[in-house]
């Protein structure tokens, strides 16, 4: 599978965004997919996931209450809603996908600029 981020953009702290990631091919729906994002100098960290149904999802505990993923299947999109946007949260986001009978995310989007004013 194939993912292409978007969304990203400078907001005012306290705002928010919606990241998109679509994805291409058929088999969309066997992939949990991801969250993560890197901040200048800093390694590239988790943010959320959601699992293959969109049942079951998980958050890094510094987004937790302020983002939420979520997943169209119909749509081959998953989404980052993210509110309470804080100067911290500035990074590149990036999505990821891993197929059903893994734990290691191998497909990787080009990332979405997110940058967050004080």
């Amino acid at each position: 599978v194939q993912l292409q981020a978007s969304g990203g953009g400078l907001v005012q702290a306290g705002g928010s965004l919606r990241l998109s990631c679509a994805a291409s091919g058929r088999t969309f729906s066997t992939y949990g997919l991801g969250w993560f994002r890197q901040a200048p100098g800093k390694e590239r960290e988790f943010v959320a996931a959601i699992s293959v149904s969109g049942g079951s999802t998980n958050y890094a505990d510094s987004v937790k209450g302020r983002f939420i993923i979520s997943r169209d299947n119909a749509k081959n999109t998953v989404y980052l809603q993210m509110n309470s946007l804080k100067p911290e949260d500035t990074a590149v986001y990036y999505c990821a996908a891993r197929y059903i009978t893994t734990a290691k995310y191998n497909n990787w989007g080009q990332g979405t600029q997110v940058t967050v004013s004080s």
